[in-house]
C-alpha cells in the first residue's frame, strides 16, 4: 500500500481539496479527503492523443524516458513511419519495443501504407495486413486516414480498411487538412472521428460541427495551439491535445503535453478545460485502459508543484512511481536493429537536369507549416543544367528511393530554406522514407545523399569535406542512443544549418515533410512532382 497526499484536482467536479489518495496492487482504492500539510498538487497524468514515436528519432522505449519525465502517462501512436519502411514486422517491432517502458502506449494500425499510390514505400499493409494486426494485438484505433481522397471517391481498397476497423470497432482517425463542404461531410460519414490538421478555427469549427473532435497540435514543424486555443473553452469536450510530431531537442527543452498546458495556462485558459484536453477526452474517446484519478481507477498520475508552473515532480503508472525529481525509475534493454535500406551512391550526374523553359514550378516552404505554396520562376542555367540560385533562395531538392538499387532521383526546387552553403539529407522524409536532399551544390547535394546511404539512415549536413550525420539505424527513423545525446548531436546539426543561412524553425523536420504527399499544395516524391491540388503529378517546367 503507498499513500500520496497533497491537493487532490477533482477534474470531472471540477474541484480541488487536500486529500490521502491510497495505491494498491495498481489501483487507486481510497481518496480521504483530509488537512495534510503538502503544498503539492495530484491530479491525472496527461496523454498525447496522437503522436509518431519515429519521429522523436527513438525508440519506444527511449522515448518513453522523456514522456515521463514531461508527466505523460499515455499516448496513442501511430506507427505508420516505420510500417511504411518494414509493414508489419516495423509495426512489431514498435509494439514489442514498448513493452519494456511502463509509459502505457497504445498503437494505432496504420492505415496508409503507402500514403499514396504515387510513392514508394519499403511495403504496403493491406486490408488483410491490417485485420491481422487488429487480431493479434487487440488494438483499438485504425491510424489517421490520410487518403481523403481515397474515402471521398470510394476508393474500394481504403474501404476495405475502414470496414475492416469498423468490424474491430476500432476508432477511426482522420487526417483531412483544408478541405470543407460535401467532400468533409462524406469523409466524416465513412466513420472518421478525429482530425489533427486544422490550420483556422472556421476549418476546425465546421468539423467540430460535423462531429469531428479536434486534435491541437502543437509539434517541433507544425505548431498550431496558437490559432486553435480557444476551442479549448468553447467546445470542450471536442477538444484534445497531441503533438504529431517532435524532435527531442524540443522535449527535452521545452517539455511533452505539459508545453501544451503551460501556453494554455499562460492564456488564462480555465486549469479544468485544459485539464479535460490532456487527460479526460482522449481516454473517453478512445476507450483507453488510463487512470483519471478515480477510485478504483488505474493509479496513473502525476505530482506537480503547482498549477501555474506545472513543474512535474513525480509520475505515477499503475501505481508505480516511474519518474521522481529529476530521476528515470526504470530502465531498458538494447535491442537488436531492423531496416530496410538498398539504394546505391549517386554521382552530380545523376541529379543534373535541363531546361524545357523560361518557366519552372518552385515550392515555396513556409515556416512551422506542413502546407507549402508554389510560384513560376526563371531557373538558373550552367551548362545546360539548372542550378541552385542562392541568391534568390531557390535550392535544388532530390528524392532519391532508398528501397531499390535502381532508382533515379527525381529533382525539383524550393524556396524558403535560406541555406547559403552546403547541403542536408535525411533519411526521415513522410511518410515513404525515401532519401530527401537539398542544397547549394550539386556535388554537396550527392555528397549528402551517400552519407545517408553509408549509414543506411540518418541527418546529416555536408559542407565541402566537411560531414555532420546523426546516424538512425533502427529503419533509418529511429536510434536507441540516450534522448539527451540524440537531442545534442540533433541540436548542433540545426545549429550548424542555421549558421550556414536556413532561416526555419526546424529545417529537418520541415525537409522531411516536403515528400508527404497529402499535404498540399506542391510537394516531390521518388516518383517526381506532385501537385496535391489535383492529386497527380505535375511538370516541373510550363
Amino acid at each position: 500500500m503507498k499513500k500520496f497526499e497533497g491537493n487532490y484536482v477533482d477534474i470531472f467536479n471540477r474541484k480541488i481539496f487536500k486529500a490521502e489518495v491510497i495505491v494498491e496492487d495498481g489501483r487507486i482504492i481510497e481518496i480521504n479527503p483530509n488537512d495534510n500539510k503538502s503544498d503539492l498538487y495530484i491530479l491525472p497524468g496527461l496523454i498525447d492523443s496522437h503522436v509518431h514515436i519515429e519521429s522523436t528519432m527513438l525508440i519506444p522505449s527511449e522515448f518513453s524516458k522523456l514522456a515521463v519525465k514531461n508527466g505523460t502517462v499515455a499516448v496513442v501512436s501511430d506507427p505508420h513511419e516505420i510500417a511504411n519502411v518494414l509493414g508489419k514486422d516495423g509495426v512489431e517491432f514498435m509494439i514489442s519495443n514498448s513493452k519494456q517502458t511502463p509509459l502505457k502506449i497504445f498503437f494505432s494500425v496504420p492505415s496508409c501504407v503507402p500514403a499514396t499510390g504515387f510513392e514508394t514505400s519499403g511495403a504496403k499493409l493491406d486490408a488483410n495486413d491490417i485485420n491481422y494486426l487488429f487480431e493479434k494485438h487487440k488494438l483499438l484505433v485504425l491510424g489517421e486516414m490520410m487518403n481523403y481522397p481515397g474515402v471521398i471517391f470510394n476508393d474500394p481498397d481504403v474501404h476495405s480498411k475502414l470496414d475492416v476497423a469498423k468490424k474491430h470497432n476500432a476508432i477511426i482517425d482522420g487526417h483531412i487538412p483544408g478541405i470543407s463542404g460535401e467532400q468533409l461531410e462524406k469523409y466524416v460519414s465513412a466513420g472518421i472521428s478525429t482530425d489533427h490538421e486544422c490550420f483556422t478555427i472556421d476549418e476546425a469549427i465546421e468539423k467540430i460541427n460535423l462531429g469531428m473532435k479536434i486534435l491541437i497540435r502543437e509539434g517541433s514543424a507544425a505548431k498550431n495551439f496558437n490559432e486553435l486555443y480557444p476551442l479549448i473553452s468553447k467546445f470542450n469536450n471536442f477538444v484534445m491535445l497531441c503533438t504529431d510530431d517532435s524532435h527531442p531537442d524540443d522535449l527535452i527543452k521545452y517539455g511533452h503535453i505539459n508545453k501544451i498546458l503551460k501556453m494554455g495556462i499562460k492564456l488564462n485558459i480555465d486549469i479544468f478545460d485544459l485539464l479535460n484536453a490532456a487527460c479526460i477526452n482522449p481516454v473517453q474517446h478512445y476507450k483507453l485502459p488510463v487512470g483519471l484519478l478515480r477510485k478504483n481507477d488505474p493509479a496513473d498520475f502525476i505530482i506537480v508543484n503547482n498549477l501555474q508552473d506545472f513543474e512535474i515532480l513525480e509520475t505515477v503508472i499503475n501505481g508505480n512511481t516511474v519518474y521522481s525529481h529529476n530521476r528515470i525509475l526504470f530502465t531498458t534493454e538494447k535491442e537488436k536493429s531492423i531496416n530496410n535500406f538498398n539504394a546505391q551512391k549517386i554521382k552530380p550526374d545523376n541529379i543534373q537536369i535541363s531546361p524545357a523553359s523560361s518557366k519552372m514550378k518552385v515550392i515555396e516552404v513556409i515556416d512551422k507549416e506542413l502546407v507549402t505554396n508554389s510560384f513560376i520562376i526563371k531557373p538558373k542555367v550552367d551548362n545546360d543544367n539548372v542550378i541552385s540560385d542562392i541568391e534568390n533562395d531557390i535550392l535544388k531538392i532530390v528524392v532519391y528511393n532508398r528501397y531499390s538499387n535502381i532508382s533515379v532521383p527525381q529533382v525539383a526546387f524550393i524556396n524558403g530554406f535560406g541555406l547559403k552553403s552546403g547541403a542536408i539529407a535525411t533519411s526521415i522524409a513522410h511518410d515513404s522514407h525515401n532519401i530527401i536532399s537539398l542544397g547549394c551544390s550539386d556535388e554537396e547535394i550527392c555528397n549528402a545523399i551517400n552519407e545517408i546511404i553509408i549509414h543506411k539512415g540518418g541527418l546529416c549536413y555536408v559542407k565541402n569535406n566537411d560531414y555532420y550525420t546523426l546516424p538512425l539505424e533502427f529503419a533509418g527513423l529511429m536510434t536507441q542512443e540516450p534522448a539527451e545525446h540524440v537531442a545534442n548531436v540533433y541540436e548542433k546539426l540545426n545549429n550548424i544549418i542555421k549558421s550556414n543561412g536556413s532561416v526555419l524553425t526546424a529545417p529537418f523536420m520541415t525537409l522531411s515533410f516536403m515528400a508527404l504527399l497529402v499535404i498540399p499544395n506542391l510537394k516531390i516524391g521518388d516518383k517526381g512532382l506532385f501537385d496535391v491540388s489535383s492529386f497527380n503529378f505535375t511538370n516541373l517546367f510550363e
